[in-house]
């Protein structure tokens, strides 16, 4: 719990201890600071109120068709002090993670990842898979077709734009001076054959086979080219050599690619060529539930461990061979923008991420977060801990987003009528998780949800899409179906 939050739970305790078990307050200790903590949200969010529940629709209906005069308001419930318009109502049906494009100091587009499915439209063309959206006016053009699933999609610190595909034989894509690329297509997602319009051979766009394939969602790229990133996968679904599920095999591993060459430079890359994603090895991570020698399974899944190396073809069966740890369904996974290293392990790192559970199971979900001594090692020590498990009200997290200056974790839901939830940072009290959370936004549809989330990099503003919503009465774009991209301003900065 931080200095402030403890200081500020002191004086309202002392000023209503004298009512304290009158009508509105509870006896509960633990009630009371959650709500003193959503009465301090100004403080502590940025917000002058949170949210006391989820939306619904007013209408009584669970799954409202999209309408095109309707305002983006209507869309979701905010926080007192938050508004939201459209920056566009054109993205790609299932428009997921986002980035921004050519920086996030001073950014131009967005460049988003469409996780549909492979198939022909009618008028012969692939799914749109990438596509970047003017912030200006929020248009919105196809950069690439063809990927199955595409989930994960990070700016690289080089300058250019890694897109990844959510399946279980998910590749990686990389993409330089996206702004240039109109509707190229892979013909061949083995091979990695991509094209122009013109059938002409596209060279600013490579797969990157050095990369695991898996099914990739949450992923975090270094300045060094060390990537971090999660296979999508629950327990019980790994299946067999005769596609039988295995019932008892572990979920989705944590993953680390190290490049062969690391990135020494700041400069952005010219050609695809100078990548550091162009070789290199890749290593699961693996939690021992002993402090000397290792013993590893079910039960050791946080603590301290190292990484074991699998193949870059075969890594989710690999990494299931060496005994690396599972998680039920890893998904969105960044960097902790307020971790300083140690000056025992300059190249020290922590990274976050969610994994989703299964709510209906009252399995809700967590954020585990950790910290890998040095990002550039095969054989780093790395130790893992929960920062906050879900519950009946927060559950099944699928993005994460850190607000920047603020460090604040935003945890948003997969679940209909979905929540996005403010959550602070450990303080200085005994545990390692957060110190409380504050619902900020609910979706009302209950057939969509919200995802993609991101922040602005002064933290004001945010980007959300409300993903899979039932949108009868929305015309097509280029013979597909469309979702809303909101941008939801009117965050206030707060000290950390």
């Amino acid at each position: 719990m931080s200095l402030m939050l403890r200081q500020a739970i002191t004086s309202a305790l002392a000023l209503t201890s004298s009512f304290a078990f009158a009508a509105g307050n509870s006896p509960d200790f633990g009630l009371r600071v959650q709500r003193m903590l959503g009465n301090a949200s100004l403080n502590y969010f940025g917000v002058e109120a949170p949210l006391a529940k989820s939306a619904v629709d007013p209408n009584g209906e669970d799954t409202p068709s999209r309408d095109p005069g309707q305002a983006a308001s209507s869309l979701i419930t905010l926080a007192d002090g938050l508004s939201a318009r459209y920056l566009t109502r054109s993205a790609a049906d299932s428009t997921d993670m986002m980035a921004f494009w050519p920086s996030d100091d001073a950014p131009t587009h967005i460049i988003s990842c469409v996780e549909g499915g492979l198939e022909t439209l009618g008028n012969g063309l692939k799914n749109p898979s990438v596509q970047r959206i003017r912030l200006s006016d929020g248009k919105v053009d196809t950069i690439l077709r063809g990927m199955e699933g595409c989930d994960g999609i990070r700016l690289t610190p080089w300058g250019s734009i890694l897109a990844t595909e959510e399946t279980d034989d998910g590749g990686a894509y990389e993409i330089i001076r996206p702004t240039l690329i109109n509707d190229s297509t892979i013909t061949d997602r083995t091979t990695g054959t991509i094209v122009k319009a013109d059938d002409a051979v596209e060279t600013r766009i490579a797969k990157r086979p050095a990369l695991a394939k898996l099914r990739w969602e949450g992923l975090q790229v270094y300045p060094n080219g060390v990537v971090y990133f999660g296979d999508e996968l629950r327990p019980g679904d790994r299946e067999d050599a005769g596609g039988n599920k295995i019932a008892d095999s572990d979920g989705g591993a944590m993953y680390k690619f190290v490049p062969t060459t690391p990135r020494t430079g700041a400069e952005r890359i010219n050609a695809l060529s100078d990548s550091p994603l162009v070789s290199g090895n890749n290593y699961a991570m693996r939690l021992s539930c002993l402090e000397s020698g290792v013993q590893y399974g079910q039960g050791c899944e946080v603590g301290s461990g190292s990484w074991v190396p699998v193949s870059a073809s075969n890594a989710p069966v690999d990494a299931a061979k060496a005994g690396a740890t599972g998680y039920y369904r890893p998904e969105d996974l960044h960097s902790d923008p307020l971790y300083v290293a140690r000056k025992s392990m300059p190249n020290g790192v922590r990274f976050c991420w969610t994994n989703t559970g299964r709510a209906d199971n009252a399995h809700y979900g967590e954020v585990m977060c950790a910290e890998d001594v040095d990002s550039s090692a095969a054989d780093s020590k790395v130790t893992t801990q929960r920062l906050l498990e879900g519950d009946r009200q927060l559950n099944q997290p699928d993005n994460l987003a850190f607000q920047p200056v603020t460090g604040n974790v935003y945890v948003i839901e997969d679940n209909p009528n979905g929540d996005v939830w403010a959550c602070l940072r450990d303080g200085r009290d005994r545990d390692n998780k957060s110190d409380g959370c504050v619902r900020m936004l609910s979706v009302v549809d209950a057939s969509a949800e919200p995802t993609g989330f991101f922040f602005s990099a002064d933290g004001t503003k945010a980007y959300v899409s409300i993903q899979h919503s039932a949108d009868d009465n929305m015309p097509l774009v280029d013979g597909y179906g469309t979702d809303d991209v909101l941008e939801i301003s009117g965050f206030k900065m707060t000290s950390p």
